[in-house]
């Protein structure tokens, strides 16, 4: 996720515990005692930052090794300003990869040079390790990730209603149209306002379908502009969503309803009754991250670790896509600095981070190894992304979040709203996302 998505979802997601969050960023130095002090900087907060320090200071203990951590909810300006400075810290934690790449010529250190590659790769879904990948060079490597290809529901409404799991597209579409054909309540629960960053969560439907009709290079060029949005595969991608969200009676309002929903809170109609004259809906394509939206008595369920209030399953890839894929998105680690102590640091958070207790405290961590002991997650829901992942033979990296910004975080949110309430074609939406784009 993006650090602007990321803005819209501050203070949303719960824990197990509440921590306090020490220590602070500066450069790397040696502590008394002789500890060498790692500073890390990056763009989360709060419990998040406090999970990610406690879990540090615990891995640390007996190394001689002090890691302070800075979180900052303006992390892309002020990296950039430490950086160009000369103020950069030893790691930094990048949420968008455009602005790691940015910084390349900036003395950011090969993690070629840090750790073995090829080794702390070589269990991670095909795609995760080339996200930071410039001239041969990997420059950044996820600590953690996030999965977005996921259908939530709510059990207890599908065993009222006698519907299934469906664990193919074809079941999935089947079950839409049973709901639909029923007049039980609408099959999909879809917002996309999201408080000045409307229309993110519509990139999120396109990325889905772009991944697995394209498969991973044409996803890659779609990024980078050598395939156009005005293309026939991103039209293909389209007209599924279309045939799924679009299809009349499968959305409480139409497009124009769901441009104006909150993503947050269209989920909130998974867990009433009463059909379609109350709102109910059956299903909702979001993140790992969406839990901490739904109702307080709906995250507490969650947080006990119970399945009996809502439950998710992966989004299942369709009849004609070229491979199965995962859509998410994570945190990279970079390094400004070479020596033993950044090495041994970057070492962890690439590879066995969270053993130390970060996954179970900070509910919605989720590590990019598919080797990773399941024994380290406290939520169900961990474990059911993890599995997703390991299943899908490519992990898409969120695209929106790669493009240029004034096109990721501009016109495709713009542009994508506006084709979603009604106002505007999808050929007009895509042309003018083409045509926005920024020159060479």
């Amino acid at each position: 996720m993006t650090l602007r998505k990321r803005m819209a979802l501050v203070g949303a997601l719960t824990l197990t515990a509440a921590l306090a969050l020490a220590g602070c960023s500066g450069g790397g130095s040696t502590a008394s005692g002789g500890n060498t002090t790692v500073t890390i900087s990056g763009a989360f907060t709060t419990a998040q930052g406090a999970a990610f320090q406690k879990d540090l200071t615990a891995w640390s203990k007996g190394k001689g090794i002090t890691v302070k951590y800075s979180g900052s909810d303006n992390f892309q300006t002020s990296i950039l300003t430490q950086v160009k400075g000369g103020q950069a810290p030893d790691i930094a934690i990048f949420p968008q990869p455009g602005v790691l790449k940015s910084l390349i010529s900036q003395g950011m250190i090969p993690l070629d040079d840090l750790v073995d590659i090829k080794k702390v790769t070589s269990d991670e879904a095909l795609g995760l390790p080339d996200i930071a990948k410039v001239n041969g060079k990997t420059y950044g490597l996820p600590y953690n990730i996030n999965v977005k290809s996921l259908v939530w529901y709510n059990p207890k409404a599908f065993a009222a209603a006698g519907y299934t799991v469906p664990t193919t597209d074809a079941e999935l579409m089947a079950l839409q149209a049973k709901i639909i054909a029923d007049g039980s309540g609408y099959p999909w629960c879809v917002g996309i306002a999201s408080q000045g960053s409307d229309g993110w969560p519509m990139t999120d439907w396109f990325e889905e379908y772009v991944l697995r009709y394209g498969g991973l290079t044409q996803y890659n060029d779609w990024i980078t502009h050598k395939l156009l949005f005005d293309s026939p595969l991103v039209k293909k991608a389209a007209a599924k969503v279309e045939s799924m969200i679009f299809a009349p009676g499968a959305v409480n309002g139409g497009g124009k309803a769901i441009a104006s929903t909150d993503f947050g809170a269209a989920g909130n109609n998974l867990f009433v009754s009463g059909g379609k004259a109350a709102g109910q809906c059956f299903m909702m394509r979001q993140g790992t991250f969406i839990t901490g939206f739904f109702p307080q008595a709906i995250q507490d369920s969650v947080n006990s670790g119970s399945t009996a209030d809502v439950n998710a399953f992966p989004l299942p890839t369709p009849a004609g896509a070229v491979t199965s894929g995962t859509l998410g998105g994570g945190d990279l680690v970079a390094a400004f600095k070479n020596n033993a102590a950044v090495k041994q640091v970057v070492s962890y958070l690439v590879g066995d981070f969270g053993t130390n207790g970060y996954d179970k405290t900070w509910t919605a961590a989720l590590s990019p190894h598919n080797n990773y002991p399941e024994s380290n997650y406290a939520s169900p829901f961990q474990k059911i992304a993890s599995k997703a992942v390991a299943s899908a033979k490519v992990f898409g990296f969120d695209a929106s979040d790669q493009m240029p910004g004034a096109v990721g975080a501009g016109t495709e949110w713009t542009n994508l709203t506006e084709w979603t309430a009604g106002s505007i074609t999808l050929d007009q939406a895509l042309k003018a996302i083409d045509a926005s784009w920024p020159a060479n």
